[in-house]
């Protein structure tokens, strides 16, 4: 108690550094990896990418991001274990913060696709268990995460191989592939923007005061994803194909028709993983704020101060210009050869994935989601177009995140206690 009271502020200044660090270690890692596929079928360049991640992730967090960020601040540990030494609490969420940023900028060096999600969840366990014991966490909660690990990657590979199948059958395997292509992939715009606009209309838009009915956000969200595709009719209608291009490289034509649907699936990728993933900064942040603003006192839910959200975009979107480009390569490239049709599958599976998590609340890894994305890509064209080494090391980079998270929290949290005692 006598911790916070005397020391309120600098715990709140230290807890938004932090955070700020962790929001640069996201955007240099799962924002990265999030536009991998974009960038890596060249479809937007990195700074397009970014412009999309400033607008997108924004609008993601805010928007729709208000479930995971209370399942980060309050569902992985009891907050009652806790209601006695509120200032344990506060020094391990700023503990945190900074192991799991530290963790995931040394990763991002290296170009290794860790999950940030893991990486934070690891951290707050870590110190959970050493400040108050195994019972502070939430393990019903924690096990669940786990499963994830096995479940997101493959509902996303099987969406994702599906949705690479019928591109080949209805547009690749024609007779006139471009055609098809000018005639299919307003359809899948349209699927694109209904992914979007359902989580948008009917979950995310309540943050601002909007609520709707089942009914009425279908019958929304339908109109808009219809318009979206009819815009994108006659914007594919109006381009210039050149046929000299296909001798050059087999379906070029058909590829640009798709590179156009990569920059609406990159903005769906980049509000899936903003609804997301920007809580693993924020919502530790959050706690801290609220708890030294009500005085000691640990809510249930709390009001997000107003500059946190903005520092959480911000570092993101630094993090992702200044050390993206190594995990970009590795989601991009490494995996298996991504075109833009295939990019497409991948993104399109992997935002559908994400956002439905979001909606339920549970703290999925958006890096272990467009991985089994790009898996299923890969395997609908036999598993020799798999790059099994690259895949081994992103697993083992997985597997080693939530100890190396739990033991960089854990000894940060011993010298934060040494330095406020």
């Amino acid at each position: 108690m006598d911790i916070i009271a005397n020391y309120g502020t600098t715990l709140v200044l230290v807890a938004a550094l932090f955070g700020f660090l962790m929001a640069w270690g996201i955007g240099a890692n799962d924002v990265a990896n999030a536009m991998g596929t974009s960038v890596g079928t060249k479809s937007l360049t990195i700074r397009q990418a970014i412009i999309i991640a400033m607008i997108f992730e924004f609008a993601g967090a805010y928007l729709a991001g208000g479930e995971v960020t209370a399942t980060i601040r309050n569902g992985i540990i009891d907050s009652n274990a806790f209601a006695a030494t509120p200032d344990l609490l506060v020094l391990g969420m700023i503990a945190s913060l900074l192991a799991a940023g530290a963790w995931l900028i040394l990763a991002s060096y290296f170009g290794w696709p860790v999950s940030t999600t893991h990486s934070i969840i690891g951290a707050i366990v870590g110190f959970a268990v050493v400040s108050v014991g195994p019972e502070a966490v939430q393990w019903s909660k924690f096990g669940g995460i786990v499963g994830s690990w096995v479940v997101t990657p493959a509902i996303s590979g099987v969406i994702a191989y599906f949705m690479f199948i019928s591109v080949q059958k209805l547009i690749f395997n024609t007779d006139d592939p471009l055609n098809n292509a000018k005639r299919y992939v307003p359809f899948y715009m349209f699927l694109t923007a209904l992914v979007i606009c359902l989580v948008t209309i009917k979950k995310g838009l309540t943050h601002v005061g909007l609520h709707l009915s089942d009914g009425e956000g279908i019958l929304l969200s339908v109109a808009i994803s219809i318009a979206v595709a009819f815009a994108g009719w006659i914007y594919i209608r109006g381009q210039q194909y050149n046929p000299q291009d296909d001798s050059k490289m087999h379906f070029a034509n058909v590829e640009k028709v798709f590179g156009i649907l990569m920059i609406i699936t990159a903005c769906a990728m980049a509000f899936a993983h903003g609804s997301n993933d920007v809580a693993n900064a924020i919502g530790p942040l959050s706690a801290v704020a609220s708890i030294v603003a009500a005085g000691s006192e640990i809510g249930g839910s709390s009001h997000i101060a107003w500059w946190i959200l903005p520092l959480g975009g911000i570092g993101i979107v630094i993090g992702l210009a200044t050390m993206g480009e190594k995990v970009m390569a590795t989601v991009g490239t490494g995996i298996t050869h991504l075109t833009p049709s295939r990019g497409f599958a991948a993104q399109l599976a992997t935002a559908a994935t994400v956002v439905i998590a979001s909606g339920t609340g549970l703290p999925i890894s958006t890096t272990q989601t467009l991985v089994g994305a790009v898996m299923g890509v890969g395997l609908a064209r036999g598993i020799a177009a798999l790059n099994l080494g690259v895949l081994r090391n992103i697993v083992v980079s997985w597997v080693i995140t939530l100890p190396a998270g739990a033991i960089l929290a854990i000894a940060i949290f011993y010298v934060l206690q040494i330095c406020f005692s």
